[in-house]
């Protein structure tokens, strides 16, 4: 794989350009495999406190645990009903903004409206849907929460307009505020990296189908083109999906990707969510702060580790049919076990070991209240 840094600096865009050659093909890839069957699939992120994660769809929104069966969420009067598009979503993290005057609280959605009637729809934790933010004259080709911080901690939109784009910080008033315009055609699942990749780190990562590129946004408006995949690109061909491994991510942990059935695309598609192992990641050498990118054609799967440079490799793809769709979506395990799961085991741990001492309390009942005052 041959390396070549270079560095472009133009008035207020700064490029930082990293030009890699075809990623090859490793002897053993890691393999995406369906995991669950859903019409429409669009995206998939999560988990949410309780551990479940919030998939998108053509039909509208469900909550799935992994193993589990899917359940609808945000149905009925007030709930979400779905536009047609690309209907990418984020989940919000709770933080107060004190010069706004308002808080964005966890595990709030914010879905795409993307063409009709471009927008963000805010859905809260009890399914109830309103418009937060509109973009007229726009077609939204991707949506992340601003986790880390440093475009102050809002919903960040990625926004195309005779193939530029615009990137708006949304508060949780739905005010917004641009922070590029006329920038680099991005599309697809964005991420804001971990401050531990590299000099890209706290900023907005997103990938450009048709160029193969994979671009960084900070917040004040400058551009850098991270990696070249080195794939194929074009329309619902290249590079779709960004997603980062978390930190204390183990083999128990899986990675998620939609694969939606498009019939005329070069590849169909199979209406499912794929998965990835931990076990398979951890083989192919991924560590936590490591980004994951899968294309739209085969989910061909890079990995890029950002530390004083950048290194691309190749570690895996999916079934041939896949047409992939939105965020690439890792998650520890522990995290997919939910806050409340975890509260009953460890609630049941503490009967457990009280009722083993039972010899030295009044009762095992009395026991067992007193401990578990003290769970959580």
């Amino acid at each position: 794989m041959g390396l070549r840094l270079g560095f472009l600096l133009a008035g207020a865009v700064f490029a930082a350009v990293l030009v890699v050659g075809t990623a090859a093909k490793p002897d053993a890839e890691a393999r995406w495999r369906p995991a669950l069957k859903v019409t429409g699939a669009v995206d998939v992120v999560g988990p949410r406190k309780d551990g479940r994660l919030v998939i998108a769809s053509t039909q509208g929104l469900f909550l799935y645990r992994r193993g589990g069966a899917l359940t609808p969420f945000a149905r009925g009067p007030q709930g979400f009903v779905p536009p047609i598009g690309e209907t990418y979503i984020a989940l919000g993290r709770d933080r107060r903004l004190s010069a706004a005057g308002c808080r964005f609280r966890r595990d709030e959605v914010y879905v795409l409206d993307p063409a009709a009637n471009p927008g963000v729809i805010k859905v809260d934790r009890q399914g109830h849907a309103q418009r937060l933010v509109s973009f007229p004259g726009y077609f939204l080709s991707g949506i992340t929460f601003d986790h880390i911080g440093r475009f102050g901690s809002r919903v960040l939109v990625t926004a195309l307009a005779n193939d530029k784009l615009t990137l708006f910080a949304v508060d949780c008033k739905g005010r917004s505020r641009v922070i590029l315009q006329d920038g680099q055609k991005v599309e697809g699942g964005i991420a804001v990296a971990p401050a531990s990749f590299g000099r890209f780190g706290g900023q907005l990562i997103a990938p450009d189908e048709f160029g193969g590129g994979i671009y960084a946004f900070d917040s004040r408006g400058r551009t850098a083109l991270v990696a070249r995949s080195g794939l194929p690109g074009g329309a619902d061909l290249g590079v779709e999906g960004v997603g980062f491994i978390p930190s204390g991510f183990t083999r128990r942990g899986t990675a998620y990707f939609s694969d939606r059935a498009s019939p005329g695309s070069p590849t169909p598609g199979t209406d499912a969510i794929l998965t990835l192992p931990g076990v398979k990641l951890q083989r192919a050498r991924v560590r936590a702060g490591d980004l994951l990118v899968a294309t739209e054609a085969g989910a061909v799967t890079l990995a890029i580790r950002c530390v004083r440079r950048c290194t691309v490799r190749r570690i895996g793809s999916g079934p041939g049919a896949t047409h992939g769709e939105g965020h690439v979506t890792v998650v520890q395990a522990r995290e997919e076990a939910g806050q409340a799961t975890r509260r009953g085991l460890r609630s049941s741990l503490a009967l457990s070991s009280c009722s083993s001492r039972a010899s030295r309390c009044a009762s095992v009942l009395f026991c067992s209240d007193r401990r578990e005052r003290t769970v959580e």
